[in-house]
């Protein structure tokens, strides 16, 4: 059974004016008119309109409520959550190139995997990499149990590649002094490549004092 409240993002408590203000905003968002071709965006947009169509009907919404209650009672998993597999068929792709992912999860009863949206507990699923942000792209699986309210999440980069071997010199040097997350090992967040280099210099800078020390005795 679907659950349309999780379709449109709003509680099972909404109200009809926050309904309407959920339909309205997602409908503009992944309308097909602006993503032509697309099937994600539209079947996106037909379970926005199917739950909106649901919920917006007074009688309609009290039936479907009492049956998702009574599914929910009845056959939400009561183990936690786990993603059994997530893959893709490759990691480094040029940007056009076609994508297959699979997935299997356990006792989710709600899944998404992100930037397309709700899936099923398993399946596959086949894209083209239109855009990379600083040559890399994410995929997130999410797998949710919502009787114990507990999510694992796994995921997935797939990296840039090129036909000329200068630009794929050139993106592997920006991967290399790409600045990093700050933390405890590495606070200022220096890419690796600064790191090394920094590392190279103090010991040429080790070894010279030495040379120095040793020589003046």
């Amino acid at each position: 059974m679907k659950d349309y409240y999780y379709f449109l993002g709003i509680k099972s408590n909404a109200s009809d004016e926050d309904i309407k203000k959920a339909y309205r905003k997602l409908s503009l968002k992944y309308h097909p008119d602006k993503n032509p071709n697309d099937d994600f965006f539209s079947d996106r947009f037909r379970e926005i309109q199917e739950a909106y169509e649901m919920l917006s009907e007074p009688e309609r919404r009290r039936i479907y409520d009492e049956n998702l209650a009574h599914l929910q009672r009845s056959y939400r998993p009561t183990l936690p959550p786990s993603i059994r597999t997530f893959s893709a068929n490759k990691i480094r792709v040029k940007k056009g190139e076609e994508v297959i992912i699979n997935w299997h999860t356990n006792n989710a009863d709600v899944v998404k995997i992100l930037p397309f949206g709700l899936e099923k507990g398993y399946g596959e699923r086949v894209f083209k990499i239109t855009e990379f942000k600083e040559g890399e792209f994410q995929l997130l699986l999410h797998a949710t149990n919502t009787l114990l309210n507990k999510t694992v999440v796994q995921g997935i980069t797939i990296t840039e590649t090129f036909d000329n071997e200068r630009e794929q010199f050139r993106s592997d040097l920006e991967e290399i002094f790409k600045p990093q997350k700050p933390t405890r090992i590495n606070p200022g967040g220096q890419s690796r490549g600064m790191r090394v280099i920094l590392a190279i210099l103090f010991f040429v800078i080790a070894i010279l004092i030495l040379v120095k020390t040793f020589s003046g005795n």
